[in-house]
């Protein structure tokens, strides 16, 4: 008998930004596999098993659960924010095409979840109200100037950019390298914000200029947004500036 493979977003953090449906499949799955901390988000129950694995060992989990699906057990793949966004998704759907013929039997079902872009976003206003991209900073995967390049593009579209993985104690230098090519581009005066754990209690967001940015004000938890030229800030007395980007362009790109 086949089980059943879920891979399932846990949103940002806060219990209130995890979905009914994806509540759903963790409470009703057999086993539960992801990394440490994003398991540590859920309660524990007596029925369920829990593998927990390291934050690189993203494929190893992946087979791991779909073998515990081929066996037959309702199985639920957690990940934080959205699966489909540098998340566990991608890497079941590597899992199983590079397995065994008999898991392609299996029934897969992805089940979305707010993405730290997202959240940030919404704690700022609407920076992400036009075009924009994610990008991952982690050379982990793929070459540094890939990376590079990659920016370079985007930024010179025109696009918002959402920063994911922007820093570790393995790899320090990158986010100030990357504020470098960024600055060869767009005005100093371009907003970022950073937004560490948004909507969790230990929030942190702050916004401020692509002059004064710099990889300190980020770790692993921090999703950045670097506005676009045409990003605004809007200051409004005795609270915090809404960000946002117009739903125009009034000039093309360079």
């Amino acid at each position: 008998m086949t089980g059943k493979l879920t891979v399932v977003g846990l949103g940002p953090g806060s219990p209130l930004q995890l979905t009914p449906e994806a509540d759903a499949v963790v409470r009703n799955a057999d086993d539960l596999f992801g990394y440490g901390p994003y398991l540590d988000r859920l309660p524990e129950r007596a029925a369920q098993r829990r593998h927990l694995s390291d934050n690189r060992q993203e494929m190893q989990r992946a087979e791991e659960a779909l073998k515990s699906a081929a066996a037959g057990n309702c199985v639920a793949v957690v990940s934080g924010g959205d699966p489909g966004v540098f998340g566990m998704a991608a890497a079941v759907c590597e899992a199983l095409e590079q397995g065994p013929a008999d898991w392609r039997h299996i029934e897969i079902a992805i089940i979305p979840g707010v993405s730290a872009m997202l959240a940030v976003a919404a704690r700022v206003g609407a920076p992400l109200g036009h075009d924009f991209c994610a990008l991952s900073l982690s050379d982990n995967l793929k070459p540094w100037e890939t990376v590079e390049r990659r920016l370079e593009l985007a930024a010179t579209a025109g696009f918002v950019i959402a920063l994911y993985n922007p820093i570790s104690r393995a790899r320090p230098w990158q986010l100030d390298r990357a504020f470098e090519k960024l600055r060869a581009i767009l005005p100093a005066t371009t907003v970022v914000v950073f937004g560490r754990a948004a909507g969790r209690s230990d929030e942190r967001i702050a916004i401020t200029q692509l002059a004064q940015a710099h990889g300190g004000n980020a770790d692993m938890a921090t999703c950045i947004i670097v506005g676009s030229a045409e990003t605004r800030l809007v200051e409004r007395p005795g609270t915090a500036p809404l960000v946002y980007t117009p739903r125009g362009t009034s000039r093309p790109a360079a």
